[in-house]
This record gives structure tokens, sequence and C-alpha cells, in this order.
């Protein structure tokens, strides 16, 4: 850790609090930061990682990540939204009826779902509803209301914090699934390219209107990340973790500054000044309650920071957090 904090001099900052930059706004601070702002930045970093294999967190809104109260002993790289928030909407035909929008890794989805129907194109008004970052959603395959990134992302520029090599990956290599891809902890996205279609402003920005309007009525506000659990495989309604959240009877269920939502059972909500750890270990208790009343094992679609392996491995959570080294 010292020896990337004096690589990073006075770009690198120490003891920051990286919970209230997530949508829980709980849970602790991480031991070094950086908010990188060029692709270049990023690429000089691969030689220290490399050397010293500090575990590294690529921080985008922090819409699907739950970080420990004990905060992360690594280093949380996030990427400068002055400098990777630019949406390129210049409608140049691909000559098939589509146009190719850019945005940077850093933009913020809702924003790029109502440019993008403001300047004419259809395609990412399902992105409204979505409190993401460009950057995560391609990693996270994020999508909603019957749509995902990868029905309309063409490709994905990223940096290797392990080599510092800048790719261009097309979104036929990223191996898109249910919230998952290939791009990996070692990997800033640092801009996407998507492929829309021409469309109507004033339809899509009234489809925009119906999504928001829906969110509202079916889904809790305040402190939380969205659905926890990933819904399991099977034939409706038995396939809604939420459905069988609620038919365990574990709405409004509570363990310290943690609730399941009484809107709706797939959300936990997190109390102002609340604890993460309160959190998980709501989840813990759903995903034991659920098992035992149903038979379901439900596995987490929340990220995990900071917690330990065992809980991690209880939820099926993958750690976002990665120690680099070269490939």
């Amino acid at each position: 850790m010292e020896a990337v904090a004096r690589a990073l001099g006075p770009r690198g900052q120490r003891d920051v609090a990286i919970g209230p930059r997530t949508t829980y706004q709980v849970g602790g601070r991480a031991a070094l930061f950086l908010e990188a702002t060029s692709v270049e930045e990023l690429a000089a970093l691969s030689p220290v990682l490399a050397d010293t294999g500090v575990p590294v967190l690529v921080l985008g809104r922090g819409s699907n990540l739950l970080v420990a109260d004990a905060g992360f002993q690594g280093l949380v790289v996030s990427l400068a939204r002055h400098a990777f928030s630019a949406i390129d909407t210049a409608t140049e035909s691909e000559g098939d009826g589509a146009f190719r929008v850019r945005a940077g890794g850093a933009v913020h989805l809702p924003v790029l779902a109502r440019q993008t129907a403001a300047a004419g194109l259809t395609g990412l008004e399902w992105a409204v509803g979505v409190p993401g970052s460009v950057g995560g959603a391609v990693r996270m395959n994020a999508g909603g209301h019957g749509a995902e990134t990868r029905a309309v992302m063409v490709q994905c520029r990223v940096v290797d914090l392990g080599t510092g090599r800048v790719e261009v990956m097309a979104a036929s290599e990223l191996g898109f699934g249910y919230r998952s891809s290939l791009v990996s902890p070692r990997h800033v996205v640092v801009d996407a390219d998507y492929q829309l279609a021409a469309g109507d402003r004033a339809e899509s920005e009234a489809t925009i209107r119906d999504i928001v309007r829906w969110r509202r009525e079916h889904q809790p506000g305040g402190q939380n990340a969205g659905s926890v659990f990933v819904n399991p495989l099977g034939d409706p309604p038995a396939n809604s973790a939420g459905w069988l959240v609620e038919r365990a009877g574990l709405k409004g269920h509570r363990h310290g500054t943690a609730a399941v939502s009484t809107k709706h059972a797939n959300f936990i909500q997190a109390d102002p000044d609340g604890s993460a750890d309160d959190v998980l270990a709501l989840m813990l208790e759903v995903q034991k309650l659920v098992g035992e009343r149903l038979g379901v094992r439900l596995k987490a679609e929340v990220r995990l920071c900071g917690f330990p392996q065992h809980s991690l491995s209880t939820l099926g959570s993958p750690a976002p957090d990665d120690g680099v080294a070269p490939s």
C-alpha cells in the first residue's frame, strides 16, 4: 500500500469515505482513492499495481454495491466525471438506418437516456430507470423494462490495469449474461458505443415518463441498491426473488438499521446513518429463511466489498475487487 501511495503522490487520497458514494450511502472508507482524469493516467497504474498486488476496486456510481463498515483495504479507482462524461449524439448514419452514440464511462445512465431521446434517437429509454454509470452498465449488462445493455451496445474501450493496455472490445466478445459480462475487475470501461435507431422525440420522452412513473409506484426510493437477489430460474411466479421473499413472510423484516422494503420485497433499505454490516446480516437472514420456508436458495445480485469471504461464498456474490497482476 505504501508503495502504491508513493507512486500516486498527491493524486492518491488516503482514507476516503466510499460508502457514501454508493446508493446505499452506508459503509466504510478506502485506504487509497484515485479519481482518474485521463486514459493515460489509468494505464500508468499498471506497473506499480502489478508489482504490489494491491487489491483494486473500480467504482462507478455504486448502484449495485455494498461496502463493509470496515471499508476496503486497497485502492479504489473512479473516473472523474468532468473527464469521462462526454456524450456524442452526432447522428451520422451507419448506412442501415442506425446511428452511433458514444458515451463516457462516467456518464449517468438516466442522463444518457434523456439526451439520446432529446436527439430523436430510440433504444435507450429503459436506461432512465438504472441509477448507474455507463461503465458499470457494461460490466453488469445492466437492464430493465425488458431491455439490456447487450441489445444496443456495439463496443467499449477499456484500460486493463494489469497490463496498461487500452483495448477495444466488441459486444460479441463480452460474453454478456444476466447481470454479468467478461469485463473483469481489472478493466476500467472508459467509453462505450451504442447503436440506436431514429425515433420520435415526443414518443421517447413519453416512454421515459412512463418508466419513471412505474418505478415510483412499484419500487421504493431512499437508500438501497435495487434488486438484492437474482431471480431464480423457473416458471413465474416462482422465478421472482421478490415474490419468494414476500411469500416467506419477510416484507418489513428488520435487522438493526436495515429492513426489507414493504413496497418491494427484493429491496433492502438502509436507515440514514445506518450500517452496511446490518444490510449484509439481513441479506443472510432472508436467504436462510427463504431456504428454510420455501426450499429455494437465493443468490445475491448486489456486489459485496470488504466483507469476509465466507459471507460472499454463502450469498454467492463475487467480490468486485481484484488483486491486479499482469496477464
